[in-house]
């Protein structure tokens, strides 16, 4: 009878703690609600059933009892991203692309130390660029392409340390590029096409080493491009067309053995690339993967 018993808790025991471990603090649970509530939860094509445990819900991955991750990517949210998720404090993957949703980009969002991945593309995001990205000690992939995004690319963009990946584009960006783009020397792709940038580019591209992609088509830049460009040697896709360049020489010194795609105004440099007949429509977006991860 006393094994019995004994047996008979150690199962209650761990019923509980799994009960214990799928629940999460009230205030996260709280701000998913708010979440599904503005925008428009009821007509998401997955749907939350709120009277089930967070741990259910589409798209909510959970990690030692806080939201990890909130993928809700092409689930017809509508509405506006309600502040408040600096209190999923644990939060490493936020991907709510190909949605509807509109406002501002919520400055509490990059307030999250343990960011990894903040895919925002393909919504009708509006106003200005968060401006302070001093906490993103982990980020290493933002994307907010095709939004309404207007302003100024902001200064501190620069001190993600981390950042692989910076995709901008299809946006009304103006101004010039932030000269703190050169301290991003873990960047593999800058994407920056179809903005208002301006200028002359004062960054020195030399200095993004592992740069595979540089998309910098359909804006209004000026000038000659850095003459540090030509040390890119890990390049694989380059764009500049559809800009004002007084000149890309530079890129004559161009030693890539891993170059594919390569469009620019310059007939010359297109034919030395391999590249003299090429799709002049295919757009940045064109390679973007619509697909989760």
């Amino acid at each position: 009878m006393k094994t019995f018993l004994t047996y008979g808790f150690v199962l209650h025991f761990m019923a509980s703690s799994c009960a214990v471990s799928a629940q999460i603090p009230n205030r996260e649970k709280q701000y998913l609600i708010k979440i599904y509530n503005s925008t428009s939860g009821e007509y998401w094509t997955n749907k939350w059933d709120l009277n089930a445990q967070p741990s259910s819900w589409y798209g909510v991955e959970i990690e030692n009892g806080h939201v990890v991750a909130l993928n809700l990517y092409r689930n017809n949210l509508e509405g506006k991203l309600p502040l408040g998720i600096s209190h999923l404090k644990n939060l490493k993957i936020v991907n709510l692309s190909f949605n509807k949703i509109k406002g501002s980009v919520p400055n509490d969002l990059f307030e999250l130390e343990e960011l990894v991945s903040v895919r925002l593309e393909m919504n009708k995001f509006s106003g200005f660029m968060p401006k302070d990205y001093s906490k993103m000690k982990n980020l290493e992939e933002l994307s907010l392409f095709n939004n309404l995004l207007e302003g100024t690319i902001p200064e501190g963009i620069g001190t993600i340390e981390k950042l692989k990946s910076l995709n901008l584009s299809s946006n009304y960006l103006e101004g010039t590029l932030p000269k703190s783009l050169e301290n991003l020397s873990n960047l593999e792709r800058l994407e920056l096409f179809g903005n208002k940038l301006t200028g002359a580019i004062e960054v020195e591209l030399g200095k993004l080493k592992k740069l595979k992609e540089l998309i910098l088509s359909y804006n209004k830049f000026e000038g000659d491009l850095p003459s540090s460009a030509a040390a890119l040697s890990n390049l694989e896709i380059v764009q500049l067309q559809g800009n004002d360049f007084r000149s890309l020489n530079s890129l004559f010194q161009l030693h890539s053995q891993k170059l594919a795609i390569f469009d620019s105004d310059d007939e010359f440099l297109n034919m030395k690339f391999g590249n003299g007949v090429t799709d002049r429509l295919r757009l940045a977006e064109a390679k973007f993967v619509d697909a989760k991860h």
